[in-house]
């Protein structure tokens, strides 16, 4: 297995991410008290659930294109990139936890911790 070629498909999810964490720094702008602020804390939320997700769709799109397995979830891709070398063990770490902290966005809104 050779390393993975840059496709489209990789650099649009890069992209995404890339652009969705820095709108999520602009906002933040490194002050707390900007998530009191229910529009930015909006942004905030709503950017860092789509750089979850693109992440997500880049994982699953690596562990097709290199066929290290079929997860059943999106921590088992994170599983599989880790397990053939891809990321780290502190990288597939915070990534899966990560996906926890999207499900909550997604389906329990009301229930995130913005003080962590």
């Amino acid at each position: 297995m050779g390393p993975f070629m840059e496709n489209d498909v990789i650099l649009n999810k890069i992209s995404i991410i890339e652009r969705c964490m820095n709108r999520v720094k602009v906002v933040f702008a490194n002050n707390p008290e900007n998530l009191k602020d229910y529009t930015k804390q909006d942004s905030i939320i709503l950017n860092i659930q789509r750089a979850c997700e693109s992440s997500i769709d880049l994982a699953m799109h690596i562990v097709a294109d290199q066929r290290l397995g079929l997860p059943q979830s999106s921590r088992d891709a994170f599983d599989m990139l880790k397990d053939h070398s891809v990321i780290d063990e502190d990288i597939a770490r915070r990534l899966k936890a990560m996906v926890g902290f999207r499900n909550i966005a997604v389906h329990d809104y009301q229930n995130i911790n913005l003080d962590i």
